[in-house]
């Protein structure tokens, strides 16, 4: 078998289905209360119903996909009382992280998220919002994996995937609420072993996020075409193309 062929039917696998329209969902090209339509994306996918309809069952049991029976699979619309059930956790979580990572674990490797914050502030600066979109999650979860306790990076890979949901419903395009200014100021504290000053800070920042989320419809209607058929694109080309569809 080829490279090309190879490549071909690892694309087709649920397990990669299932990645592209979890990115697609991250970046916000695809927004809370789109409808999934199988056919179109056995179309985009090129693959029959067996492996869409596993992926989107992988989705559904991330939060990422709400599966109802007689109507289909749309993307998961949250609702407020699920954003502070998530941010209460992560509040949890996190200052549990801050204090690890300050009792030493993890800390000599502190300069990679120095590293990773800066290319969050790059891309905001460049308005390549789905870059910027995904890196601040991932502060938080490169974080986590500092403290090398994957059990916890697991449930937070998940909180941070369902908080950047949220952030695509209750957000406007090309606004985060995750300050970059903040994780810097997070860091700092953290690299200063200063585990009071950033447990305050992280816990601020979270808050911070929680009531930034503003209440507004989700945009619901979307080309998967159009979504998934940008793939040679830069993800700021995507977020132009997406913008131009209105």
């Amino acid at each position: 078998m080829s490279d090309t062929d190879s490549a071909a039917v690892n694309s087709s696998k649920p397990e990669a289905i299932a990645e592209r329209i979890r990115a697609a969902i991250l970046e916000h090209r695809l927004a809370p209360g789109a409808k999934l339509t199988e056919a179109q994306l056995c179309e985009v996918f090129n693959v029959k119903r067996g492996p869409i309809r596993q992926a989107l069952a992988q989705l559904a049991t991330d939060h990422l996909v709400d599966l109802e029976p007689n109507r289909g699979a749309f993307v998961a619309s949250p609702s407020l009382q699920e954003v502070h059930e998530v941010f209460e956790m992560r509040r949890i979580i996190e200052l549990a992280v801050v204090e690890k990572i300050c009792s030493g674990h993890g800390v000599r490797r502190l300069k990679s998220i120095g590293s990773m914050i800066g290319r969050e502030r790059k891309a905001f600066e460049t308005r390549d919002f789905p870059a910027w979109i995904r890196l601040s999650g991932e502060f938080h979860t490169e974080l986590a994996g500092l403290t090398g306790n994957t059990v916890l990076c697991d449930c937070l890979n998940g909180l941070v995937a369902r908080s950047t949901l949220i952030s695509a419903l209750y957000e406007s395009l090309g606004r985060s609420p995750c300050s970059f200014e903040d994780h810097e100021a997070i860091l700092a504290a953290l690299d200063a072993g200063d585990a009071k000053q950033a447990a305050a800070l992280m816990a601020r920042h979270l808050q911070s996020v929680e009531l930034k989320m503003l209440d507004r419809p989700a945009r619901g209607a979307a080309d998967l075409h159009e979504v998934f058929g940008t793939l040679g694109a830069s993800s700021k080309d995507t977020l132009k193309a997406s913008s131009t569809a209105g």
